[in-house]
C-alpha cells in the first residue's frame, strides 16, 4: 500500500482546496511537484515527511498533487522538514508565468538555489549550487556550482549513491576521488561513480564554477555516506 492511500484521520489539516482535478490551479499543481521532488531526493516517504511536519499523509498527498494549497504556517513547516526553509519555494515565481513553460525551462531570474542542512545554505563553504532543472521530479539534474577562492564542498570526502558528470566553466577545481588527486582547469570535463567518497575544492586565487549532472537528482549531502574525515588536515 502506498503512502498516498494511508488514512489521514485524527489529524487537522489547514490549507485551501483548489476543487476538482479539473479546476486545479497551475501555481498549487507547480508547488507540489516542488514538494514532491524535494521529498523523493532527500529519499523521504510521505510518512516521514508527515512526521517531521506534524500534518497528516493524506493532507501532505493532496498538497503533492496541487488538490490543496497550503497555508503560509504548513509552507514553513515543510520548507524546515526539508532543510530549505520557505524561501525555496518563493524564489523563482513570476505572477502569470506559463506553468508549461515552467516545467520545461528555467529563465536566468528563476534559478533556484540547493541548500542540503539545516543551516539553511553553504555559505559556511564558501560554494553555491543553483539548480538548473525545472524541478527535481526527474530521474537526473543539472546543478550550476560557483566556488569562492578557497572554498570546498567540506573538509571531508563523502560518497553517495549515483553518478556525476561535469564540465568546469571558469577558474580551477581540484577534485579529490578515493586516493586520487586531480586539478581541473575551466574546458575540462569529468564523470565519476558517486559512491566513491570525493570532494571539490577551489585552490584559487579567484573564483570557480561547474555544470554538473547528478544522476539520481539526489541531493548528495543529505544523502552522503562516511568516506575518510581526515583530507586535508593541517
Amino acid at each position: 500500500m502506498s503512502d498516498d492511500s494511508l488514512d489521514d484521520a485524527g489529524f487537522e489539516d489547514v490549507g485551501a482546496d483548489v476543487g476538482s482535478s479539473a479546476d486545479l490551479d497551475p501555481v498549487a499543481v507547480a508547488l507540489g511537484s516542488d514538494i514532491r521532488g524535494l521529498r523523493k531526493a532527500q529519499g523521504l516517504t510521505l510518512a516521514e515527511l508527515a512526521g517531521r511536519t506534524g500534518r497528516s499523509i493524506g493532507f501532505l498527498s493532496q498538497i503533492e498533487r496541487g488538490l490543496k494549497k497550503p497555508s503560509v504556517g504548513t509552507l514553513q513547516s515543510l520548507g524546515d522538514a526539508l532543510g530549505l526553509g520557505i524561501g525555496w519555494f518563493m524564489q523563482g515565481a513570476d505572477v502569470g508565468e506559463d506553468p508549461e513553460e515552467r516545467a520545461v525551462i528555467v529563465r536566468g531570474h528563476q534559478r533556484r538555489r540547493i541548500s542540503y542542512t539545516n543551516l539553511s545554505s553553504t555559505d559556511y563553504l564558501g560554494m553555491q549550487d543553483y539548480l538548473l532543472s525545472p524541478d527535481l521530479n526527474a530521474n537526473h539534474g543539472l546543478v550550476l556550482t560557483t566556488y569562492a577562492p578557497g572554498a570546498s564542498t567540506g573538509d571531508d570526502l563523502n560518497g553517495h549513491e549515483g553518478e556525476e558528470s561535469g564540465y568546469v566553466l571558469s577558474g580551477t577545481v581540484v577534485l579529490e576521488l578515493g586516493e586520487r588527486t586531480y586539478r581541473l582547469e575551466a574546458g575540462d570535463s569529468f564523470h565519476f561513480d558517486s559512491a566513491v567518497p570525493h570532494r571539490y575544492s577551489n585552490p584559487g586565487p579567484g573564483p570557480a564554477s561547474t555544470i554538473m549532472a547528478l544522476v539520481p537528482m539526489a541531493l548528495r549531502y543529505g544523502h552522503a555516506h562516511a568516506g575518510s574525515d581526515n583530507a586535508s588536515e593541517e
